[in-house]
C-alpha cells in the first residue's frame, strides 16, 4: 500500500491543533495507561495499522505489560483490566462504533460511575481525537512505522 499524501505537509496548522487536543486530554486526571488502552482499542476497531502500530509501541515504552496489549481486543473476558479501564474501553467502543440510537443509557451509567464529569468529558475528547487520527491515516494510507525514528518509537524494540 502506498501513502496517498502527507497531511502533515498539506495541513500543518490543522495537525498542530489535533496534536494539541490530544495533549490536553492527558492533563485531566485520566491515567496514562487508560489513554494507551483507548487509543489501541479504537485503532483495532477502525482497522488501521499505522495508529495501532504507533500506540502499541508507545504503550510498551511506558511499561505496559505485553500480555495486556494482547488482551485489549478481548478485554471483556480478560481478568487483566480493572473496572475503570473496563469502563474506558466500553466507552471507547460505544463512541467508535456509534449505533443508530447513540450511546445506551446503561453504558453511560456504567462509565459515569467510574469517571467524574470532567474526566468523562476528557475521556470523550480522547476517543474523538484517536478516531480523528485513525480516519486521517486511513484516508491517506500512512505507512506503519514510518515515523518510528522521529517519535522515538524505535526504542520500543518491536520492529
Amino acid at each position: 500500500m502506498t501513502q496517498r499524501l502527507n497531511a502533515m505537509q498539506q495541513s500543518p496548522e490543522l495537525l498542530k491543533k489535533l496534536v494539541e487536543l490530544g495533549a490536553l486530554t492527558r492533563n485531566v486526571g485520566i491515567e496514562p495507561a487508560i489513554h494507551h488502552l483507548l487509543e489501541i482499542r479504537a485503532s483495532q476497531i477502525n482497522g488501521w495499522a499505522f495508529c495501532l502500530d504507533m500506540h502499541v509501541k508507545q504503550a510498551r515504552l511506558h511499561d505496559e505489560r505485553e500480555l495486556r496489549l494482547h488482551h485489549i481486543a478481548v478485554w471483556r473476558e480478560s481478568p487483566l483490566f480493572n473496572e475503570r479501564e473496563r469502563a474506558a474501553l466500553e466507552w471507547t467502543e460505544a463512541l467508535t462504533q456509534l449505533g443508530p440510537h447513540g450511546v445506551a443509557d446503561e453504558v453511560y451509567a456504567r462509565v459515569s460511575a467510574r469517571f467524574d464529569d470532567r474526566q468523562l468529558s476528557a475521556l470523550t475528547f480522547a476517543v474523538m481525537a484517536i478516531n480523528a487520527w485513525n480516519r486521517l491515516n486511513v484516508a491517506f494510507r500512512t505507512t506503519p512505522g514510518v515515523l518510528d525514528k522521529a517519535y522515538g518509537l524505535d526504542k520500543a524494540g518491536l520492529n
